[in-house]
């Protein structure tokens, strides 16, 4: 890769954190990668922004102190490879000052 990609990349990243920081910013981010979910069935990309927001809210290590789980599982939970329980995902969401909703679906 060239340096000027790493170097947008990084820089990308780095905004994306600062702007996730936000809270509101940070529900409409976690609102777009589950609809992408719903989607696509791959939960790759709503983990992806579970660990974003994670790091604009402090990190690993603060979520894992506030949600009383392991930091190493964490890391692995929310992996492209993570499977979280539902339990799990609710604790994640909590400590990230979230919660899972259900809401209608209106048919087309």
């Amino acid at each position: 890769m060239s340096e000027s990609i790493l170097s947008n990349t990084a820089s990308y990243h780095n905004n994306l954190i600062e702007a996730l920081k936000n809270s509101q910013k940070a529900e409409a981010y976690l609102k777009v990668a589950l609809e992408e979910h719903e989607e696509d069935k791959d939960p790759e990309a709503f983990l992806l922004a579970l660990r974003n927001v994670a790091e604009a809210q402090g990190g690993m290590t603060k979520l894992a102190k506030k949600t009383q789980l392991n930091r190493q599982n964490l890391y692995k939970t929310l992996s492209g490879r993570g499977n979280p329980t539902l339990d799990t995902l609710d604790t994640i969401l909590h400590g990230l000052g979230f919660r899972l909703s259900i809401e209608t679906i209106h048919a087309v």
